[in-house]
């Protein structure tokens, strides 16, 4: 699951409109729309606010090892 589909599952599950989201967040609409977007270069520190509503944070994902 991608950061932006994780964003989106999680705020439709709390019946959440993205202004809503970004209010409580204290981030700007533009920012919530780039993160379900996609948007590959955005702030961790802002992210990890947004995450932190829903009980994560960004973390290292160890990549599997191809043989």
């Amino acid at each position: 699951m991608t950061l932006s589909d994780f964003i989106r599952q999680q705020r439709k599950k709390y019946k959440l409109t993205q202004r809503d989201l970004a209010d409580r967040s204290g981030v700007g609409l533009r920012f919530i729309r780039e993160l379900e977007r996609g948007k590959a270069t955005l702030r961790m520190d802002k992210v990890n606010v947004v995450l932190d509503l829903f009980g994560a944070k960004l973390g290292v994902v160890k990549l599997q090892d191809e043989e």
